[in-house]
């Protein structure tokens, strides 16, 4: 398991809020995450957990309170503004590109060119590209051999999700969003992905991992924070035991008064 720095604080949100409407998806979220931390992020469909990544990542706004990356304070305006603060996302459908081949995804959108004809032309550096890759790859323990010229869609769904996080770390990540980086694996895929994240978090990376695979998440989790109708309810150890965070995903270790309180019409997260 990593450990962290808790002198050095990657994200602090403080009190962040999203509203759609008369709905409420989040209200007043806090917490931390410090330098080389797994936390996962678990709740219930509609808990909330998608509005929060996406508020982080840049693709949402915030209509109250506001976050600090690396302790300054940022207001993203689109998941480009999050990058530059060194904030990555890597989604479900991992936003690879099947048909080109692996070093040509870890360069999408930041390919790596040389001149030709005196500097009058300029073609990809397909060399440079594909030793860098190499090396990204080898960083986090990974070893594709000649399938890093092949096109990223004949990958199984445990190296396409290798090469999206050594994307990320590649490009400078301090802070690597993943949502549900299991989904749709197999038990030695699903393991591996867990050892690739404890690899990022070597390099100093924080990460936040959303999950309804519990026994993964309590496996690889440095603590776990819990979601339910847009509120942070609990904010769990490692030695939770699933009975505890599934109690506190439905609702059930919820203070009876506290959730009628909170849970007013329209007040449900999404």
């Amino acid at each position: 398991m990593s450990q962290a720095d808790p002198n050095h604080v990657i994200l602090r949100t403080i009190h962040l809020s999203k509203r759609y409407g008369s709905v409420v998806a989040l209200q007043s979220v806090s917490f931390e995450l410090t330098r080389g931390e797994i936390v996962g992020l678990i709740g219930d469909n509609g808990a909330g957990k998608s509005t929060l990544i996406n508020l982080i990542a840049g693709a949402l706004q915030p209509d109250g309170g506001h976050m600090l990356i690396e302790g300054q304070h940022h207001s993203f305006h689109s998941p480009r503004d999050a990058r530059r603060a060194g904030v990555e996302t890597v989604y479900q459908d991992l936003a690879l590109a099947p048909h080109l081949p692996v070093w040509a995804n870890m360069f999408l959108g930041r390919e790596l060119r040389k001149p030709t004809l005196g500097g009058l032309l300029s073609t990809l550096d397909v060399r440079a590209m594909t030793a860098s890759t190499n090396v990204a790859l080898a960083t986090l323990g990974i070893d594709l051999g000649a399938k890093v010229a092949s096109p990223i869609g004949s990958l199984s769904g445990g190296q396409r999700q290798a090469v999206a996080v050594a994307r990320a770390v590649h490009w400078g990540a301090s802070l690597l969003l993943m949502d549900e980086p299991t989904a749709a694996l197999g038990v030695e895929q699903t393991a591996r992905v867990g050892t690739l994240i404890k690899e990022a978090t070597t390099a100093g990376v924080g990460v936040l991992v959303v999950s309804h695979d519990l026994p993964w998440v309590q496996a690889i989790c440095d603590k776990t924070i819990v979601l339910y109708r847009g509120r942070l309810v609990a904010v769990l150890e490692r030695q939770a035991s699933l009975e505890t965070m599934v109690g506190w995903i439905t609702g059930s270790l919820i203070p009876r008064r506290s959730v009628d309180i909170h849970a007013s019409p329209g007040a449900l997260g999404v």
